[in-house]
C-alpha cells in the first residue's frame, strides 16, 4: 500500500484583507505555505474592474514566481451588492439577480483557468423568505447549470461548499444537489472542517472519509459544536491529527486552506501561527487532546 500523500496547506486572502494582494502572496510564500485561497474581491483581483484578463495574467506570473498554488474562492461579502451581504444569490426570486451571481461564478471559472487553479469554490446562499424548498432547489440547479458547463469546458471543478444557514448546509444537501443535476463530472465539494464540527452528525474525520470521492477543495479552522464561528487553531473543539490523517489517506491533492476571515485585522499573525500548528497536527500520532 502506498503512503498517504503529504498535505498542501494554504491561507485564504479573505483573512488578509488589509494587505495588498502582492504583499499577501509574498507573506504566504515567505512563511512556507504551498498555496493560497484567492477570494475575488474589490481589494484582491476585483472580478468586476476593467482588464480582468490582464490583471489575472499578472497574478498568474506572480504565483508562479513564488511557487504558490491557488484555489479561486467566491465568498466575498459585498462584491456584487454594497448593501446586502453575499447578495444577490443563486436563490433570489428575480432571475436577473440570480444571473448576476451566476455571472460572477462564470468569471471565477475563467480566472481559475487562467491561474491554473485546482478548483472554483461557491455556495448556495440563504433561502429567501417566502420561498419553498422545492423552488429554492430548482433555482439553484438551474443557476449552476451554465456554470458547470463552463467549468467542464475549462477543465476546472466547481466545488460547492455546505454552509451553515444556507439552503445547501450539509453533506446530505450536497448529495441532493448532485442527484438533481444528474451527477455531473465537474461538480465537486468544498469541505470546511469547522462546519463539520459545527453541524454534521459525523465527527470531522468521518466527514472527510465520507466526502472523499467528491472532494475538490478543503477549508480548515477550529470551531465549536453548534456555533458557526471560525476560530484560530486551539480555540475550538476539533481534534486535528485524526482529521488530517483521514484527509491524507484519501489521496486528496488540492490545497487545505486556513479560513479565518474575521481575523483579518491580525492576518499576518494568524498566518504565521497556523502553518506550524497544521504541520505538527499532520505528523502527530493520535490525538492532541
Amino acid at each position: 500500500m502506498s503512503s498517504p500523500r503529504a498535505l498542501r496547506f494554504g491561507y485564504g486572502t479573505n483573512g488578509l484583507a488589509d494587505l495588498r494582494l502582492d504583499d499577501a502572496l509574498a507573506l504566504l510564500a515567505d512563511l512556507g505555505y504551498d498555496g493560497v485561497g484567492l477570494t475575488l474581491d474589490h481589494m484582491h483581483l476585483d472580478p468586476l474592474a476593467p482588464d480582468l484578463a490582464t490583471r489575472t495574467r499578472r497574478i498568474a506570473h506572480r504565483l508562479d514566481a513564488l511557487g504558490l498554488q491557488v484555489t479561486v474562492e467566491t465568498g466575498a461579502r459585498y462584491v456584487l451588492d454594497p448593501r446586502r451581504k453575499h447578495g444577490p444569490s443563486l436563490l433570489d426570486a428575480d432571475p436577473g439577480d440570480r444571473a448576476r451571481r451566476a455571472g460572477l461564478l462564470l468569471r471565477a471559472v475563467r480566472v481559475a483557468a487562467d491561474l491554473g487553479a485546482h478548483a472554483v469554490h461557491c455556495f448556495s446562499g440563504i433561502t429567501p423568505p417566502g420561498t419553498d424548498q422545492d423552488t429554492a432547489w430548482k433555482r439553484l440547479a438551474e443557476s449552476l447549470t451554465p456554470v458547470l458547463d463552463a467549468a467542464g469546458a475549462a477543465g476546472v471543478p466547481l466545488a460547492v461548499e455546505p454552509e451553515p444557514g444556507h439552503l445547501l448546509a450539509t453533506l446530505a444537501d450536497f448529495h441532493h444537489l448532485r442527484r438533481l443535476l444528474g451527477d455531473p463530472d465537474h461538480l465537486g465539494l468544498t469541505l470546511d472542517i469547522g462546519h463539520c464540527q459545527c453541524l454534521e452528525p459525523l465527527p470531522p474525520a468521518d466527514c472527510v472519509r465520507a466526502a472523499a470521492p467528491w472532494l475538490k477543495h478543503v477549508q480548515i479552522e477550529d470551531m465549536r459544536r453548534g456555533v458557526h464561528e471560525h476560530l484560530p487553531f486551539g480555540d475550538g473543539e476539533i481534534d486535528f491529527p485524526p482529521v488530517l490523517a483521514a484527509l491524507a489517506a484519501t489521496g486528496y491533492q488540492g490545497l487545505t486552506v486556513v479560513e479565518l476571515p474575521r481575523h483579518s485585522h491580525a492576518g499576518p499573525h494568524y498566518a504565521e501561527l497556523s502553518l506550524p500548528f497544521l504541520r505538527r497536527a499532520a505528523t502527530a500520532e493520535g490525538s492532541t487532546r
